[in-house]
């Protein structure tokens, strides 16, 4: 195999599949990237038995054929190569080994037999449909923040897809939660996706996915079965196993009687919750909101180490109330708001309070209270 390349489309390609190569794993092969060259494509697949990325790329294909190569390896040597450099790649299979020559530099690596490789068993996929790179960026964005990052619920560990009823007719749906904030996010249904079966997009496939979303103008095919979901672009596709497991019903978490409303500028609130923040002991992170007519008053006291008090003007108009969260899980959600106003509806509390950006119902969290 010998090919030549352009620094940035091999950077770009060994970069993702670096990124989902697992950094401890028993399997030595698991650890490297297979290359294949044909025709004026090579290709580079990377898996770690969860997750497959395989990334096609346009070279100068001398001699084809095929390797595998430490993939963390190889993307450190092309990060360190100068901008605009042309790679030649030529691997001897007989020795086992993989020239990677740039002007002067020249770096001899070990390889592995591709025939070791594992490749994912094709699956066959109940539904097909296509999404622009916007839509599904904007949904798996403002949900992942909401991923639980406990072992024992596993099946909260990822974002969950499918398709829901809403009020204006079916809508594809995001939703992710850990038990203390939830996040549910709409897309208009795309056609042909009606029959879609629900998945859960397990928390490092939805990191790998937001490479290929950035985009604006490309559209993902999205296949989906009952165990499998698979996201390509022309040059790149990720197959992904799903969670195996069942989501919980999140629609009885989300508040429908919630009246008391107030209405505050979303990045001036974010900040406020931030400064008042900087007191709290890491460990609880909690923030007081007094709420008075037109008036909020965000508190923290921590005993060990001082308080802070901040007011906001807002709309409010209801009776007072206090009402303590984790500031986090507040910067968290204020911080998904992409218009200036955010609308918090609440009820008591020791009620989950719902916040949504104006009165778009497509993006809806839902925050536990604490106890200050």
């Amino acid at each position: 195999m010998k090919f030549s390349i352009e620094r940035a489309a091999l950077l770009k390609a060994v970069n993702q599949a670096q990124s989902v190569v697992e950094r401890r794993n028993t399997i030595p092969i698991l650890a490297n990237v297979l290359i294949e060259a044909e025709g004026s494509d090579v290709s580079f697949r990377a898996t770690d038995l969860d997750i497959e990325v395989v990334d096609k790329v346009g070279a100068q294909v001398e001699r084809a054929g095929a390797t595998t190569v430490s993939a963390t390896l190889l993307h450190e040597i092309v990060r360190k190569l100068p901008d605009g450099a042309l790679i030649a790649l030529t691997a001897d299979t007989a020795a086992g080994r993989m020239t990677v020559e740039a002007g002067r530099s020249n770096f001899s690596l070990a390889t592995l037999p591709r025939e070791d490789f594992p490749v994912m068993a094709s699956s066959e996929y109940a539904s097909n449909f296509s999404a622009p790179a916007p839509v599904l960026r904007r949904l798996f964005d403002k949900s992942k923040f909401a991923i639980s990052t406990e072992e024992t619920r596993y099946y909260l560990n990822g974002v969950y897809m499918h398709i829901a009823d809403a009020e204006g007719g079916k809508v594809l749906r995001c939703v992710a939660t850990d038990g203390h904030r939830l996040a549910r996010i709409d897309a208009d249904m795309p056609s042909g996706a009606a029959e879609m079966p629900g998945v859960i997009v397990p928390r490092k496939t939805v990191g790998e996915l937001r490479k290929l979303l950035d985009n604006d103008e490309v559209e993902i095919a999205v296949s989906v079965s009952e165990t499998k979901v698979r996201f390509a672009t022309p040059e790149i596709t990720l197959t992904s196993k799903v969670i195996d497991g069942t989501f919980p019903d999140y629609t009885r978490v989300i508040p429908q009687g919630n009246t008391r409303k107030m209405e505050v500028d979303a990045a001036d609130f974010a900040q406020a919750v931030d400064r008042v923040a900087t007191v709290s002991s890491e460990r609880s992170r909690a923030v007081k909101l007094q709420l008075d007519e037109d008036r909020l008053i965000l508190s923290v006291n921590a005993p060990d180490s001082g308080a802070a008090e901040e007011e906001l003007a807002v709309a409010y108009s209801d009776e007072r109330l206090e009402i303590g969260f984790n500031a986090k899980y507040l910067l968290e959600i204020a911080s998904q708001v992409d218009r200036e106003n955010a609308v918090f509806m609440f009820n008591s509390s020791g009620d989950p309070t719902l916040m949504r950006e104006g009165n778009d119902m497509s993006a809806v969290y839902v925050v536990m209270p604490m106890r200050v």
